[in-house]
């Protein structure tokens, strides 16, 4: 991606612009693009879990861009991201979500070889979320649980350590 995606949208109501926290995230890690990435998260004092048989947790930005974005970014990926449920009250400064995503992996330059490895994960998201002093909502934690996959394991690398 030759630029970087707008961080912050116009017109969003308290709802939409705290799942465009997730959104943000996501889109970032298809694209490979640190400066959306980092606007989803709430700073270096965040937290990332992946729940999947194990429990792996990744403290810190630093660590999850080395370990999600940084990993997950070159490669030819697509994150869809449904069935979204919003906890929020109107004036709060906190809010959670869950939502159901499908993840589709591939080696950069082969997700359209038919016959090129592919790893896919299904699973759901538990995220808290702050709103920062610019009024703008970003991660504190997010949990995946993984529910299904599919494919080549391998193809996503050692896991995070503890």
């Amino acid at each position: 991606m030759s630029q970087s995606s707008p961080q912050i949208l116009p017109s969003l109501s308290q709802r939409e612009a705290i799942v465009d926290a997730l959104y943000r995230a996501a889109i970032a890690s298809d694209h490979h693009d640190t400066t959306l990435f980092d606007s989803a998260w709430a700073g270096e004092d965040v937290s990332m879990e992946i729940h999947d048989g194990n429990k792996k947790v990744i403290p810190g930005l630093s660590l999850i861009r080395t370990h999600v974005l940084h990993k997950v970014g070159p490669m030819d990926t697509t994150h869809n991201i449904s069935m979204v449920r919003v906890n929020y009250q109107d004036g709060a400064d906190t809010a959670s979500l869950t939502a159901t995503s499908m993840a589709q992996h591939a080696s950069s330059g082969t997700g359209k070889d038919p016959n090129g490895t592919k790893y896919t994960v299904g699973g759901e998201y538990s995220v808290d979320l702050i709103k920062d002093e610019a009024g703008v909502w970003k991660i504190k934690k997010l949990v995946l649980n993984v529910i299904w996959t599919s494919g080549d394991a391998s193809l996503m690398g050692p896991p995070p350590q503890k």
